[in-house]
């Protein structure tokens, strides 16, 4: 009977991940199997005293909650039981046998997965046993108040094993409850009359019609082969023959005469024919060439002039991809130029918001994601003869997803030509990848580069580094960087990885001077005082010649710039230009790079790694390398992107050093020692493996690719299978995917949508409940940098500034609303800039949101869901609570719960536990944030982990707007994220959110699947949400401890079944549900259950049935003893698991029901 009781109190999960529970109440080893995850639908982890049944002592009745049990104990009660029976054993130490004899049993147990103590003195000699467990190739990590040994890494974050963990009870007023159920009642009768009105639900795609039904999916139905007219052919060949004439008369006029004769220089040119040669006979040609060679801007034209040379120039289609939006328009450009055309003709570009191409354009530069777009609706690629990938060493995300793609094209296209061309000599990778494609490799001239390393530059100009004089300067508002740099207790990964090169180096050779700065040299920091004197050094003793600094980001690039325009020689405009590159900023901008200064100015270029290879700016000669690079790293055992500068590779080294060669001997200032470049790995990790994978396995879907994680198997290097699982868990959260991982309605017109599925999720729903405005604000703000400057010397301002538009509602989007929509407004009354300079703006990103919102418009507009009346979807602008609804929609499961103590604000995520705001946050200024939630959009663990912008939510946001609502078996009890978020409220309450939810649910697929549905037949449904949302004051409150229990598995699965039905049946107890439920309970002890019965409004029944301080409510019956009956009957299967009861089963919950020794004691 122990052992059964012991059965009772355990619950069971699905099999994910197996827990081994060590019990400290017994001397022996005593262990229980516990199936546990809080992302399906999961138990609580309960410690043996739970086999008290505290489910069935009296609960505190204040809130009146309805057929509820659960154990509300304190934190220091919780330990009592453990700290006794902890006392009475020895030391780890002292059971060190016994420890490995558990641990082995671990290890050769195939169904466990981990083992669970919760001893205080197994967390007091946590070191021996991690050592312990290491030596055994386990993994062991230590919880607050729970050590863990795993088979499997462990994460920093268990909310399963968090007894903090966010659980909240759920109170609104009782009129406001009353006004939304009327609401509810009115629609839920007039919604049968209502539901024929509506056309049929239909949904298709153009690019789904007609396809070959083969595992991908992917080839469309080859059309029959129609000859083309002879009227067709003869137009195509006349445009043959004047392209051709075009291009004879442009080779032969004196400028395009001068123009050959320069690309005739460059080293491309000596392997034209053999390029031309290789690309006719090969369907795949992988091409290398170093710096300077010219394929980048070369090769598309000797392809596009043999074809014209053929006259075959209007049936041929170049398409030539480039990673950076800057690079494919810098580079179109400048092939115009060279063929004497304007951009446009035969050469266009295409990028996201802009592009010039015309209907005779025969070789178009684009990013990748604009030819991953086009896939979507022409998967064969019709019409392109040739695809250029260029820059594919640096293994972005969206060329190896394009190189699948492609290498699965090519048999059903044998007259397609693929040329993938790479900056370094790592091609083997590429031809082995297309089963031994060619390679070609291009000699690169540069002239002559002199290195130097940091200990030549110390020696050379005398500079003396201090640990006082390398820490950064970011400004006030960022003094967190700068005290990152300070000296610390731990080392940081960068400066771990080249630790032991450190230690190991000999720099005998150097001055005593130079050997006292390498000493103090911090790799933690960029350096920006010994750029600055570099700088210094060659603008005062070095030839003429552009420089080009390469930074890690656009922080850095703006912090270092405001540093020289302070210094008296770097900040003079008549002596220095100081300009940056980055990638996000406005073309216009980005061209200024290029343009050479006047004579007598040095021009200093501040620049990202974009400058590597995507761009050339041709009148450098001075190269500065920090040697580091800032990208996102993803850690898929925390679910948590890492944004942490890295050390370069070798390769992007050489590329960096390759910029100072282009038109005369350069030099390149390495910032970092020559032992520490022999350390760098040769070439960059991948993307793919790095970076969340949720929008390339949406695209993967809507391609129609089939098995996501059998087509990234198919990558040059694949992702790791939990990075994969944790992608698709996150598309299915957010409704893009089904169980079966096929697309929802809502997964496909997420993946027409050129931004991250969680904003356009956001742009749908804002389109679908007429708000729309201001919601193409927020996605596009979220689409670029933070339109808020924080000037260091004026940063009180800034923020008084910001604090206006926040207006203390606890929302960075909204505030974002605001500000844009004032500069709208001074826009109109051309006074833009001016409204800029006051409130701290940045008007070149507010230009760009502006820009993006227009793009966005037209998507929707294709997609239906808007149309040319703006007064509809922008009918409940003005609405900031259902603004938020709309975020936390788009934003989730981006969750976060917020408690308030005395003097600061405690936050937790899911995955991450604690974590902190940035400091640019207009909740990260609160001492009290008068929401319980917020939802973010972004979250980047740097020390700890930082959330973005926010926005505060209420209960009833979360449970309407976020994902599914899972209903325990107690009544009043919700869940969501597969528990970890759980809710106690008033049944009625919890009938009211769950039906208002599903209504909900339902509308918002048939206005996705009829985007001309008429919502204002649903206004009764649409005003109970936005009243409910609206009127919701957050008067709730955190709970901790509450243990709600259930009947386990394993009694269910012991119960034989029989016939049981709610209206009776027959047993011991009698031939009815109450008489059986009366006889259970006094048997065990207990008073009879009462009966409480009251009318309903439509005239039916509803029961209340008690026993013990619990209560099971029944369901709606036409007579009284009818609805007692069902309410019995309600208790009996909760009881029992959900199982059906049988005659024999009554005496056995009897004996369970018995109150042990223990609870007499406290009573």
């Amino acid at each position: 009977m122990k052992d059964r009781a012991l059965a009772f109190g355990t619950v069971c999960a699905p099999q994910r991940l197996r827990s081994v529970i060590t019990s400290s109440a017994s001397s022996g080893v005593s262990t229980h199997s516990l199936d546990f995850d809080w992302r399906e639908n999961q138990g609580l982890l309960l410690s043996p005293r739970s086999t008290n049944f505290p489910y069935l002592q009296p609960q505190r009745q204040n809130m009146q909650y309805g057929r509820y049990a659960y154990d509300d104990y304190s934190e220091d009660d919780s330990d009592q039981d453990f700290q006794s029976a902890s006392s009475q054993k020895s030391s780890t130490l002292d059971n060190i046998d016994e420890w490995k004899w558990k641990l082995t049993m671990l290890v050769r147990n195939k169904d466990e997965q981990e083992l669970v103590s919760r001893e205080k003195k197994d967390r007091r000699d946590f070191e021996q046993l991690s050592a312990l467990a290491t030596r055994m190739s386990l993994y062991c990590r230590q919880y607050e108040k729970v050590v863990v040994f795993s088979k499997v890494p462990l994460p920093n974050y268990r909310s399963d094993l968090d007894d903090k963990r966010p659980q909240r009870e759920v109170i609104i007023p009782l009129g406001l409850q009353r006004r939304v159920d009327t609401h509810l009642r009115e629609y839920l009768y007039r919604k049968p009359m209502n539901k024929g009105t509506f056309p049929d639900a239909t949904f298709s795609r153009s690019s789904s019609s007609g396809s070959i039904a083969t595992d991908e999916g992917l080839f469309e139905q080859q059309e029959p082969l129609i000859p083309t007219s002879v009227v067709m052919e003869k137009v195509l060949r006349r445009r043959s023959l004047q392209l051709r004439n075009q291009q004879q008369a442009w080779q032969e006029s004196p400028e395009g005469q001068k123009i050959q004769e320069f690309r005739r220089s460059l080293p491309a040119y000596k392997e034209r024919d053999a390029l031309l040669n290789a690309i006719s006979q090969n369907q795949v040609v992988v091409i290398s060439g170093e710096t300077g060679c010219g394929k980048t801007t070369q090769l598309p034209q000797y392809i596009l002039e043999s074809e014209i040379d053929a006259s075959r120039g209007a049936f041929c289609s170049i398409i030539c991809t480039q990673p950076r939006r800057i690079s494919a328009m810098s580079v179109s450009e400048r092939v115009a130029a060279e063929r004497g055309e304007k951009l446009g003709e035969s050469v266009g570009y295409k990028v996201r918001l802009e592009g010039m191409k015309g209907r005779d354009t025969r070789l178009l530069f684009c990013t990748t994601g604009i030819l991953l777009r086009r896939l979507l609706v022409d998967r064969n690629l019709k019409g392109v003869t040739h695809v250029i990938v260029d820059e594919i060493h640096e293994r972005g995300i969206n060329e190896d997803f394009l190189l699948i793609v492609l290498k699965d094209l090519l048999p059903h296209r044998p007259e397609l030509r693929l040329v993938l061309m790479s900056a370094t000599l790592n091609a083997e990778i590429f031809s082995s990848y297309f089963g031994g494609a060619p390679m070609i490799h291009i000699p690169g001239f540069t002239y002559p580069v002199r290195t130097h390393f940091l200990e030549n530059v110390l020696e050379t100009t005398g500079y003396r580094l201090t640990q006082y004089n390398q820490i950064d300067d970011y400004g006030q508002e960022k003094a967190w960087k700068m005290q990152k740099q300070a000296l610390r207790k731990r080392k940081s990964p960068i400066a771990s990885v080249v630790e032991d090169a450190l230690e190991a180096a000999d720099f005998r050779e150097y001055s005593l001077r130079t050997r006292e700065s390498l000493r103090c040299w911090n790799p933690d920091s960029l350096g920006f005082n010994l750029i600055e004197n570099v700088l210094c050094h060659i603008c005062t003793k070095e030839r003429p010649g552009a420089v080009l600094v390469f930074m890690t980001g656009w922080d850095d690039i703006n912090a270092l710039r405001e540093q020289l325009q302070a210094h008296p020689l770097l900040g003079d405009p008549s002596r220095v230009l100081v300009l940056a590159c980055h990638g996000s900023m406005a073309s216009s901008e980005q061209r200024l790079i290029f343009e050479k200064p006047e004579d007598g100015i040095r021009k200093i270029v501040l620049a990202t790694n974009i400058a590597e290879t995507s761009i050339t700016i041709d009148d450098v000669v001075f190269v500065v390398d920090c040697g580091k690079v800032k990208e996102t790293s993803y850690d898929a055992l925390n679910n948590t992107p890492c944004l942490l500068p890295s050390w370069i590779s070798k390769a992007a080294a050489q590329q960096r050093r390759g910029r100072a060669g282009r038109i005369q001997p350069g030099d390149c200032y390495h910032l970092y020692p020559r032992c520490v470049y022999d350390s760098f790995a040769d070439y960059q990790m991948p993307e793919i493996l790095r970076t969340p994978l949720q929008s390339l396995c949406l695209q993967i879907k809507s391609l129609q690719l089939g098995s996501i994680s059998e087509f990234l198997s198919r990558a040059l290097q694949s992702p790791e299978p939990l990075s994969v699982q944790n992608a698709i868990e996150y598309l299915k959260i957010i409704g893009a995917l089904a169980e079966n991982e096929n697309l929802t309605v809502l997964g496909r017109h997420l993946s027409m949508l050129p931004v991250e599925p969680k904003l356009g999720k956001m742009l749908i729903l804002g389109a679908i409940f007429n708000c729309l405005e201001p919601i193409l604000t927020v996605v596009s703000g979220l689409s670029v940098r933070d339109p808020f400057l924080m000037p260091f010397d004026k940063k009180e301002l800034a923020e008084s500034a910001k604090a206006q538009f926040s207006a203390q509602d606890y929302s960075d989007h909204l505030a974002l609303v605001r500000a844009y929509q004032g500069w709208k407004d001074a826009e109109r009354e051309q006074d833009g800039y001016r409204y800029c300079w006051e409130n701290f703006l940045s008007a070149q990103t507010l230009k760009a949101i502006d820009s993006l919102r227009k793009q966005f418009f037209t998507l929707l507009k294709d997609t239906g869901l808007v149309d040319e009346k703006t007064a509809t979807y922008n009918a409940w602008n003005h609405d900031e609570h259902l603004i938020r609804a709309i975020i936390c929609a788009g934003l989730y499961p981006g969750i976060c719960s917020v408690l308030n103590k005395e003097k600061s604000v405690s936050l937790k995520t899911m995955e991450d536990g604690q974590v902190l705001l940035y400091s640019n946050s207009v909740n990260a200024r609160e001492l009290k944030i008068s929401y319980p939630w917020l939802v973010f959009n972004e979250k980047v663990k740097v020390n700890s982990v930082f959330l973005r912008d926010s926005t505060g939510i209420s209960d009833s946001v979360l449970l309407l707007f976020g994902g599914d609502i899972c209903r325990e078996g107690l009544d009043g009890h919700l869940k969501m994220l597969g528990g970890y978020l759980e809710f106690f409220m008033k049944p009625a309450l919890a009938e009211t959110y769950t039906n208002l939810k599903r209504e909900l649910d339902e509308l918002i697929q048939n206005k996705i699947l009829n985007p001309k549905m008429d919502l204002n037949v649903h206004s009764d449904l649409l005003s109970a949400v936005r009243l409910l949302v609206s009127e919701d004051r957050c008067e709730g409150r955190f709970v901790f401890g509450r243990q709600v229990l259930k009947p386990s598995e394993t009694l269910a699965a012991s119960i034989p079944p029989c016939v049981f039905s709610r209206s009776g049946g027959s047993g011991p107890g009698g031939d009815n549900s109450k008489s059986q439920l009366q006889t259970l309970v006094t048997r065990a002890g207990h008073e009879a259950p009462t009966y409480k019965t009251k009318q309903m409004k439509n005239n039916q029944f509803r029961a209340i049935v008690e026993f013990n301080g619990t209560q099971f409510m029944g369901q709606p019956c036409n007579n009284k003893k009818q609805a007692e009956k069902d309410a019995a009957a309600e208790a009996l299967q909760w009881l029992t698991g959900g199982a059906q009861t049988a005659p024999g089963d009554i005496d056995h919950m009897s004996m369970l029901l018995k109150k042990s020794k223990k609870k007499h004691q406290r009573t």
